[in-house]
């Protein structure tokens, strides 16, 4: 068995197989490490949101994953009755995708094995060294080396344990329950959310055309420990009471409890080892956030950690995935934690709080906020790039929208097509226009195109672009 790569992902879920596939793009040794023998049969992440869809189609394979989910074209935050509205986005993509976390990653996974990467699967990690050259890791197979090593392997990662790097956060204080069951009597409406004085349920379809999820808060449960077994009936007779209406829960595949834990790595990078999705981020799974939070760790990271080993940017470029990702952390540290507070008390003081807040939802600025940091299209790298993106602008660091484009021969093309490779991408508008970026950068390895003025809002005055590998913007310049 090959034991040295240039560089070794811990963890086989999303996250890690994602990384894994943007490095391997990018001509990267990489492998996977997994204790599990097996992908896992349940589903614990249900939607991938808007941005995540970007994320996908930017490498040309959103359809892999649309073509298996259901379309939802609101959110919620808090479970709140007011949903939030994906509408006002410049996307291709203004819903949540349920589909369920097994789906998604079989589809990672395929996707990894089809570019070529390593997937091993059975080894447990007991051990972890970085000697300043290389990141050496004792498994209980055998020693594997890498010029760099990422953990993506969850809330109670070997390597963030191993690397010393600190987890600090909120300890946990309430116990919610999940069923993923059949429904003999399903609700007309796809999703069901009800929280008042007995508790709070939320219901939504699996995506498989058969099977629902209830997330049920319980208060005369909460104090209950995560280990210990749910039963069909304590799911049952609380939603029927919350809800006012017995759907008669039957069937269970999956039956489990979950914690609002809420943590946050003190740093995503120590050296050669770095960190990713729940390793670095932990929270309640509240507005389906966490995975795909994840995901976008693992594209901001995969090019540039890429570049690095390759000999074609500086080590300090790592720097900037700590300084870039740690951020969206810190605001999903917060609004999960805000959100829990939100749907396990069910006083009057929290029920009115909550009426506030639908009312407030109501308000368009208010909810596209909200609606922002759930789905991901609000993340921008900077302060003028936040103000920029406020003001509905392109600008260095913020996201740049799938935009048809009107090749010099007139033939059509999407933006994100010209990504599908992993490189950087020029656009030159007008002839002769263009920007310069990094001094690192190599002409290589940047793609550049020449199209016809594109009358799309956020392309107005724009005369030359340049664009990362995950979509963001890097040089603009506007008349």
């Amino acid at each position: 068995m090959k034991m040295n790569y240039d560089v070794i992902v811990v963890g086989a879920g999303p996250v890690g197989l994602w990384l894994a596939c943007e490095l391997k793009l990018a001509g990267v040794d990489v492998a996977v490490i997994e204790r599990r023998r097996e992908r896992t049969a349940q589903s614990r992440a249900l939607t991938i949101h808007g941005r995540s869809l970007e994320v996908f189609a930017l490498r040309g394979i959103a359809d892999r994953f649309l073509s298996k989910g259901k379309p939802i074209p609101t959110g919620h935050y808090a479970a709140l009755d007011t949903r939030l509205n994906f509408s006002t986005f410049d996307t291709r993509f203004p819903y949540t995708l349920f589909i369920p976390q097994a789906v998604t990653e079989a589809r990672l996974e395929e996707r990894a094995l089809e570019l070529g990467v390593t997937v091993l699967r059975g080894i447990t990690v007991t051990g972890i060294r970085d000697d300043g050259s290389r990141v050496h890791i004792s498994t209980d197979g055998g020693e594997f080396s890498g010029s760099y090593v990422v953990g993506a392997d969850g809330a109670r990662s070997v390597v963030r344990e191993h690397a010393g790097i600190s987890y600090e956060g909120a300890e946990a204080r309430n116990s919610l329950m999940l069923a993923d069951v059949v429904l003999a009597s399903p609700p007309a409406k796809p999703v069901v959310s009800v929280t008042n004085e007995h508790g709070s349920v939320m219901i939504a379809p699996l995506g498989d055309g058969k099977h629902h999820r209830i997330v049920l808060v319980d208060p005369q449960r909460t104090h209950v420990p995560r280990t210990e077994p749910v039963t069909l009936q304590e799911v049952a007779g609380p939603t029927a009471r919350i809800v006012g209406e017995d759907y008669q829960p039957r069937e269970p595949i999956w039956l489990s409890r979950f914690a609002d834990e809420t943590r946050l790595a003190g740093t995503y990078r120590k050296g050669r080892i770095l960190l990713a999705g729940d390793a670095a981020h932990i929270h309640a799974p509240m507005g389906g956030q966490g995975m795909n939070v994840g995901l976008q760790d693992a594209l901001n990271l995969g090019w540039k950690l890429a570049a690095v080993v390759k000999g074609e940017a500086p080590d300090k470029l790592l720097d900037t995935y700590d300084e870039e990702r740690r951020p969206i952390g810190q605001i999903l540290y917060t609004n999960t934690l805000a959100q829990v507070g939100l749907v396990t008390r069910f006083d009057p003081a929290t029920l009115a709080l909550r009426e506030t807040l639908n009312d407030l939802l109501k308000i368009p600025a208010v909810n596209h906020r909200l609606a922002g940091e759930l789905s991901g299209f609000d993340v921008a790298y900077g302060a003028d790039a936040k103000a920029a993106l406020t003001a509905g602008q392109l600008a260095a660091g913020v996201r740049v929208p799938d935009i048809e484009l009107v090749g010099r021969d007139g033939g059509p093309m999407s933006l994100y097509s010209l990504l599908v490779e992993g490189r950087w991408l020029h656009i030159s508008f007008k002839p002769g226009a263009s920007v310069s970026g990094p001094e690192w950068l190599r002409s290589s390895s940047v793609q550049s195109m020449a199209v016809a003025p594109s009358g799309h809002a956020a392309l107005r005055g724009v005369r030359a672009l340049l664009v990362r590998p995950d979509g963001y913007v890097t040089a603009i310049d506007q008349e």
